[in-house]
């Protein structure tokens, strides 16, 4: 079920007002639980079943840990939670991967060997609800949580439908206590989780849909090369997609749960500010760049064993990073190139952070300048289907490999790319250290309401083509 469907939006109200009756509050929980495995199983209703896996192993080898002293025995009941979370993932995400690696092996050593046809289907938001349960154990294993009281609230943990199939990766101690109490939302909640749904709406079926994904699409399908201008205007326009596609599904997913009384944690901060790649990572996927450095780059020793061994666990850290977002040797390059440029940016902080120049207002835009043009040329990796295609757009944007090339982009394409991507810049410039909530109340009521209703009018005449969400095939 998408959240830019109609089906969603009678789903939705359906659900807000069965929490908005008076019933027992276990009665509403339930009723969240059931909506959640009806939002999923729109999909695919089979695969509940693998909710319904994770879900009772987590739970029992939290209870198993907790109630355990022996720390051989808690390693060993953590390991039947990292083993069942990996194994689906693996076998659901990476057994074709696998495959056609081995059967590449097999042929670079001589031997002739065709592997089994994999018709396995990729089961919607399997990447985020695995993480997000395998963490529940890890949490009480590493003693910073005790397991949920009960196993209705833990069953909605992992399964509540406004975050359940592309984040944000949540934590238990966020929101299960959340579940302990009944809570609705107020008007002021309400209005807020509203107008959030509608501002992610417009990110997502305006500006991704509408206005960045038809440039792209032309850039990265054609068939022979495009000029210098396409190539960087196609890639330009796929960073403004990603980050609408992807941060406008967190933006309803926040503002959904908000209308029903919860709080989920912030997934965006406008990163197309940022300023070196930390600072980047600290505002894309706030939640799986934290889930990576809490659970994968701390426990391999992070900064705390030598120059040489932090560099090492930044790029395991991001190429495992990489490969989460993708079964293809372009997503372990895309988070490998990631890895490289964090190495660098703190090899020069480590020679030159205290210089002046470091803190000049003009030397920071530099830097933001510099990063976003890096960060654009990650995105060739992320977006192309092969590599192929990825190198001839890299050359292509660095100038080289020009001969031959046809133009795909029409004055309309590259006028509307370019207004756009420039407005991004702005407004994430302009919010760098701000945040939304600052912004509205500071601003008169009537522009508030006029933006707002410009936002739904464009939404209701973009008439989007329904397509999924980019980050549901991860």
């Amino acid at each position: 079920m998408l959240f830019n469907s109609l089906t969603f939006i009678a789903f939705f109200v359906v659900v807000l007002a069965l929490h908005n009756v008076p019933l027992p509050w276990k009665v509403k929980k339930t009723n969240l639980l059931l909506a959640s495995y009806v939002f999923y199983a729109a999909w695919n209703p089979p695969f509940v079943i693998l909710l319904w896996i994770s879900t009772m192993v987590d739970w029992r080898v939290a209870k198993k840990i907790y109630a355990e002293d022996r720390q051989s025995r808690r390693r060993a009941w953590v390991a039947v939670s990292v083993l069942v979370n990996l194994g689906l993932l693996g076998y659901f995400k990476y057994g074709e991967f696998l495959l056609e690696n081995w059967q590449v092996l097999m042929s670079a050593m001589g031997v002739t060997w065709t592997p089994p046809g994999w018709d396995i289907v990729l089961p919607v938001g399997i990447s985020f609800y695995t993480f997000q349960t395998m963490a529940y154990s890890l949490d009480v294993y590493l003693r910073r949580a005790k397991p949920a009281d009960s196993l209705l609230d833990f069953a909605l943990f992992v399964t509540f439908f406004p975050q359940l199939v592309a984040g944000p990766i949540v934590r238990p101690t966020q929101l299960i206590p959340q579940f302990q109490k009944p809570v609705r939302a107020n008007r002021n909640q309400l209005l807020w989780g509203l107008g959030l749904m509608t501002l992610g709406l417009f990110q997502k079926i305006v500006i991704a849909d509408g206005a960045m994904a038809p440039a792209a699409d032309a850039v990265f399908g054609a068939d022979k090369p495009v000029p210098f201008s396409d190539a960087w205007l196609g890639t330009l326009a796929f960073a403004g997609q990603i980050f609408s596609d992807f941060a406008g599904y967190s933006t309803v997913a926040i503002g959904v749960a908000l209308c029903l009384g919860f709080s989920l944690p912030d997934n965006f901060r406008f990163p197309y500010a940022a300023i070196g790649f930390s600072d980047f990572w600290r505002r894309w996927h706030i939640s799986l760049s934290t889930w990576l450095r809490d659970y994968l780059y701390i426990p391999l020793g992070g900064n705390r064993k030598g120059w040489h061994r932090t560099q090492v666990n930044l790029m395991v850290t991001m190429l495992l990073g990489g490969l989460w977002h993708g079964a293809a040797w372009t997503f372990v390059v895309w988070g490998g190139l990631h890895g490289f440029y964090l190495g660098v940016e703190r090899f020069f902080q480590r020679q030159f952070g205290g210089a002046k120049i470091a803190t000049t207002f003009g030397f920071k835009v530099f830097l933001a300048l510099l990063t976003y043009f890096l960060a654009n040329l990650n995105w060739v990796f992320f977006r192309a289907a092969d590599f192929p295609t990825a190198w001839r757009m890299t050359r292509t944007m660095l100038g080289f490999g020009l001969e031959g090339s046809v133009p795909v982009l029409s004055t309309y394409l590259v006028t509307v790319v370019v207004a756009v991507t420039v407005g991004i810049l702005l407004v994430h410039g302009f919010m760098r250290n701000g945040r939304l909530e600052q912004v509205v109340a500071s601003a008169p009521c009537w522009l508030v309401g006029y933006v707002w209703a410009a936002m739904l009018f464009l939404i209701l005449i973009a008439q989007g083509s329904g397509d999924a969400f980019i980050y549901f095939q991860f």
